[in-house]
């Protein structure tokens, strides 16, 4: 499949590549269907991409990339919107806020997307632990 987006061009996609978000994502509610497609020039950076609205785009990434001790734990309620039967299938990552100052660059680890790959189920989720910030620098 095909998708034109005004900022990055065409795009292609399969089927079974598209994430569903039940509830949205926080800011854009009204939005259920993105696809995660590979940065290849900016790894490890990837763009989640709205099927919806095509000027609607997040850079995400790995928190793991960047937080070798990031550690979030997923509360009964998540497993069970996700579908979530074993660890395997968890994948996490976080949105980027991008600067033109390197060293402003910054990642939500207080706020990352939860996705079951074996489904692709997701949900952003906000972490009651103080320790992680909204505006966490990557550098």
């Amino acid at each position: 499949m095909r998708f034109l987006s005004k900022v990055h061009g065409e795009m292609e996609y399969e089927e079974n590549n598209i994430i569903t978000f039940n509830k949205g994502i926080p800011g854009f509610n009204d939005l259920r269907n993105f696809i995660l497609l590979d940065l290849q020039e900016y790894e490890p950076f990837k763009l989640l991409q709205s099927l919806e609205n095509d000027e609607i785009s997040l850079i995400v990434t790995s928190p793991y990339e960047f937080y070798n001790d990031y550690e979030i734990k997923l509360s009964e309620e998540i497993i069970k919107n996700l579908k979530i039967d074993s660890p395997k299938q968890v994948n996490i990552i976080t949105t980027v806020t991008l600067n033109s100052d390197v060293k402003k660059i910054t990642t939500n680890l207080q706020g990352p997307i939860v996705i079951n790959t074996s489904n692709n189920l997701g949900e952003q989720i906000i972490l009651d632990n103080s320790k992680y910030k909204v505006k966490s620098p990557l550098i």
